[in-house]
C-alpha cells in the first residue's frame, strides 16, 4: 500500500505539517524544535538491561532523515510555506496557544498579517512560483488532449486548486493560508475512505479476475483450480488467535516478545515511553502502525502463496482505526499519555471482545460486486466499440493514402513526360527566299491538271502551279475570257 501520506515528517517542517494534519496540536511541545528523529514503522526499541526502569533518553542532534511525502500534489508548497512561516517568532507563539477549533475558524491564518516583512516576501514569491507551477501543468494537459490551438483561460482553470486564492496570483495573504491550512487537514482526513475504497476496487477486481479466469477452463481444469482456491483460503484462516488491537494482551505481547520485558511487570507509562520513539509526548499514528506487527505476523507471511501483503496493510490500517478511535477522545490524531493511560482503565483494555480479520468481513457486498461488473462490462464495450472507431478511421486513412500515392506515381510521370519534351531537340522548318514577285513553290508532290487544262504557269512566266488551287478548278472549264452565254441578258450576243 505504499506510505502514509500523513507520516510524520522531520524537522520543522514536520511540526508544523503534523500540526496541520492531526489537528495542530501539541506540536511545538518542546523547546527548541531544532530536530525531530523519527524511525517508520519501528519494531522495537533498543533499551538497556534494566528494562523494568526506563529513563527518557534526552534528545541528541543528529541529521534528520529525508522528509516523506505527504501524498499532496501540493506537498512541495505546503511545506514550503510551513517551513518560512515557523521563521518568524511571533507566528511560532501563536501557533502553539492555538487549539483546532480556532485554527479551523481561521483564527491562526489572521496571524499572518503580524508576520515579518522578510517572511511575507518570501511566501509572496513562493506563490507566484505556484502559479506558474499550475499554469504549466495546465499547459502541458492541454498539449497531451490536443488542445493546441485552444486558448487557455488560466482563471477558469486554477479555480479547481482550492488551496489558494487564484484570484491574486502574486502576493500571500490570510486567505491562502486560511485555504492551505483547510486544504491539507480535509485532503489528508479523506484519504483513509478513499483509501478504503481503493483495497474494496481491489478486492473486487481480485475476484472479478478468478472468475473470468475459470471461464476459459474446462470443467476438470475448473475443478481442480476451485479446490486449490478453497485450500488456500483455509490454509490462510489457519493462524494463531489475533489479540484485539490496543487491548491489554497485545500491548503485553509486544512487552514481552519485541521488548523482551516480563510480562508480569507490564507498565503501560513505561510502555508508552518506550513507543513513543520521537519522545514527544503522543502516539502518532506511523507509531501506533508500529505496534501491530506482532499481531499482523501471525496472519501474514510474504513467503506464503495464500498470504496477500496488500491485505496485511488493509489489516494494519484497519487495527489503527479502531485503536484511534477507542482512545483518541479528542479526534485530534494523536493519542496523549494522559489519554492512553485513561484507556488502559477501561473494560475494553482490560477484557476486549475477539478481533475479526480480513477473511471474517468481506470488503463488499453482492451488490457492489454486480455493480462492479456492470460497470467492467461497459467499460468494455465503451473501448471495444473505440476499438472499432479507430479501426475504421485506420481503414480510411490507409485508402486515402493509396489514393495520394497513386496521384503522386502520376504528377511524377507527368512531370517525367514534360521534362522529356523539353530535352528533345525539335528543328525549325527552313527559311524559303522569294525573288520579285515570284511565287514560292510549294514543297511536296506535283499533281497534274485534269485533260481539258491549261497550266496557268505557262502564260505566266515565274509563276508556279498551286495544287490547291488546281483541285478548285471545275472540270468543265473554257476560256474564261469571254463570258458565259446564260450570263447575257435576253436580246444581246455575245461579240466575236
Amino acid at each position: 500500500m505504499g506510505l502514509r501520506p500523513w507520516r510524520k515528517l522531520e524537522g520543522p517542517v514536520g511540526s508544523v505539517v503534523k500540526r496541520v494534519i492531526m489537528s495542530w496540536r501539541q506540536i511545538f511541545h518542546t523547546s527548541c524544535l531544532v530536530l525531530l528523529v523519527q524511525l517508520l514503522c519501528l519494531e522495537a526499541v533498543p533499551i538497556s538491561l534494566d528494562k523494568t526502569k526506563v529513563n527518557q533518553p534526552e534528545d541528541k542532534a543528529s541529521e534528520p532523515s529525508p522528509s516523506v511525502d505527504t501524498g499532496l500534489h501540493y506537498d512541495r508548497y505546503l511545506r514550503e510555506v510551513i517551513d518560512f512561516l515557523e521563521k518568524d517568532q511571533h507566528f511560532r507563539e501563536k501557533l502553539h496557544n492555538t487549539d483546532m477549533e480556532d485554527i479551523k475558524m481561521g483564527k491562526l491564518a489572521k496571524e499572518l498579517d503580524f508576520v515579518s516583512h522578510h517572511v511575507r516576501t518570501q511566501l509572496d514569491e513562493l506563490k507566484r512560483q505556484e502559479v506558474s507551477r499550475l499554469r504549466t501543468l495546465i499547459k502541458a494537459k492541454q498539449d497531451i488532449e490536443g488542445g493546441n490551438d485552444m486558448a487557455v483561460d488560466h482563471q477558469a482553470l486554477l479555480k479547481q486548486f482550492e488551496y489558494l486564492n487564484h484570484m491574486n496570483p502574486h502576493t500571500f495573504e490570510v486567505v491562502d493560508l486560511d485555504r492551505l491550512i483547510k486544504s491539507a487537514t480535509n485532503d489528508l482526513e479523506n484519504y483513509d475512505k478513499e483509501r478504503h475504497e481503493e483495497f474494496k476496487k481491489y478486492e473486487m477486481t481480485k475476484d472479478h479476475e478468478r472468475r473470468e479466469h475459470l471461464k476459459t477452463l474446462d470443467d476438470g481444469g475448473r475443478k481442480k483450480e476451485e479446490e486449490h482456491y478453497e485450500e488456500m483460503k483455509k490454509k490462510h484462516a489457519d493462524h494463531p488467535k489475533v489479540n484485539h488491537p490496543g487491548s491489554q494482551n497485545q500491548f503485553k505481547e509486544v512487552w514481552e516478545e519485541a521488548d523482551g520485558l516480563d510480562p508480569e511487570d507490564f507498565d503501560p507509562k513505561t510502555f508508552f515511553k518506550l513507543h513513543d520513539s520521537n519522545g514527544d509526548g503522543f502516539f502518532d499514528e506511523q507509531e501506533l502502525e508500529a505496534l501491530f506487527t506482532k499481531e499482523l505476523e501471525k496472519i501474514y507471511d510474504p513467503t506464503n502463496e495464500e498470504d496477500d501483503m496488500v491485505e496485511m496493510e488493509e489489516e494494519r490500517l484497519r487495527m489503527r482505526e479502531h485503536v484511534m478511535s477507542e482512545v483518541d477522545t479528542n479526534k485530534d490524531r494523536l493519542v496523549s499519555l494522559e489519554e492512553f493511560l485513561i484507556a488502559t482503565k477501561k473494560k475494553e483494555f482490560l477484557e476486549p471482545d475477539s478481533w475479526e480479520t480480513l477473511e471474517q468481513n468481506q470488503a463488499y457486498t453482492d451488490e457492489e460486486m454486480r455493480e462492479f461488473e456492470e460497470h467492467l462490462t461497459q467499460q468494455e464495450e465503451d473501448l471495444n466499440q473505440k476499438a472499432s472507431d479507430l479501426q475504421k478511421q485506420r481503414d480510411e486513412l490507409e485508402r486515402q493514402q493509396e489514393q495520394l500515392n497513386s496521384q503522386k506515381v502520376e504528377l511524377q510521370q507527368a512531370v517525367e513526360h514534360m521534362e522529356r519534351l523539353k530535352t528533345q531537340k525539335v528543328e525549325p522548318p527552313p527559311e524559303v527566299h522569294v525573288e520579285g514577285n515570284a511565287i514560292p513553290e510549294p514543297r511536296g508532290e506535283y499533281h497534274p491538271l485534269p485533260p481539258g487544262h491549261q497550266d496557268m504557269s505557262q502564260n505566266h512566266p515565274g509563276m508556279k502551279q498551286d495544287n490547291h488551287f488546281q483541285n478548285q478548278i471545275p472540270h468543265n472549264t473554257q476560256d474564261l475570257s469571254q463570258p458565259r452565254l446564260q450570263d447575257l441578258p435576253p436580246g444581246h450576243q455575245a461579240e466575236p
